[in-house]
């Protein structure tokens, strides 16, 4: 059965959501997902696609139709959290280089907790050294790690990579060379996998 690759990016508001049921999400249903890390802010710079900035109705919307979802699903938050975050390419580098090591999806969850929960700006060091302690890494070599020009390249593969499948926002789900674009395409992204369309 084809994979469903799930490009985030830390920074993204609504990727909070997937991220922290996707888990339970894929025991439900037996799927697998491979979790891909990039950076949804050079995409949406390169469109021209600033969502949030300078429109309070739109972004007031966000933040009580997240509240809503993670109800739904029984996710905890306390909202709104920081927004924007301050360093979104350092935030998916570390992610990035988890992904390598075996430890990205639990500092992605944990980030993201941190974030949500916490209410700590997700791009701030704190946060992303209290992240790396909870996955039992080492802040001060996983940080010098991320920062390094292999892994920053890394990033900008993968975002380059996300780009030439029509990714343009997170949460996105691929299957087959399909996009599903937002949270509430999992299930879309699963049919896809399954049967060829969409059910």
């Amino acid at each position: 059965m084809p994979e469903i690759d799930f490009w985030f990016s830390i920074g993204s508001t609504y990727s909070f959501l997937t991220v922290m049921r996707l888990d339970d999400w894929c025991d439900e249903n037996d799927a697998t997902v491979v979790w891909r890390p990039f950076n949804v802010r050079t995409v949406m710079s390169e469109q021209q696609n600033i969502p949030f900035a300078g429109k309070p109705v739109k972004s007031a919307y966000m933040w009580r139709d997240i509240e809503r979802r993670a109800a739904k699903y029984r996710i905890h938050a306390n909202l709104p959290a920081p927004y924007p975050i301050s360093d979104l390419a350092l935030a998916n580098q570390v992610a990035l280089l988890g992904m390598k090591d075996g430890w990205g999806k639990l500092f992605t969850q944990n980030l993201y907790r941190i974030w949500f929960e916490e209410g700590v700006e997700a791009g701030s060091e704190s946060a992303l050294s209290e992240a790396l302690l909870r996955c039992q890494q080492d802040p001060r070599l996983a940080l010098a790690r991320a920062r390094s020009p292999d892994i920053v390249a890394a990033l900008e593969a993968e975002t380059d990579q996300a780009t030439r499948l029509g990714v343009f926002g997170a949460p996105s789900l691929v299957v087959r060379g399909e996009v599903f674009w937002g949270d509430d395409r999992l299930d879309d992204a699963l049919s896809w996998v399954r049967v060829g369309h969409v059910i």
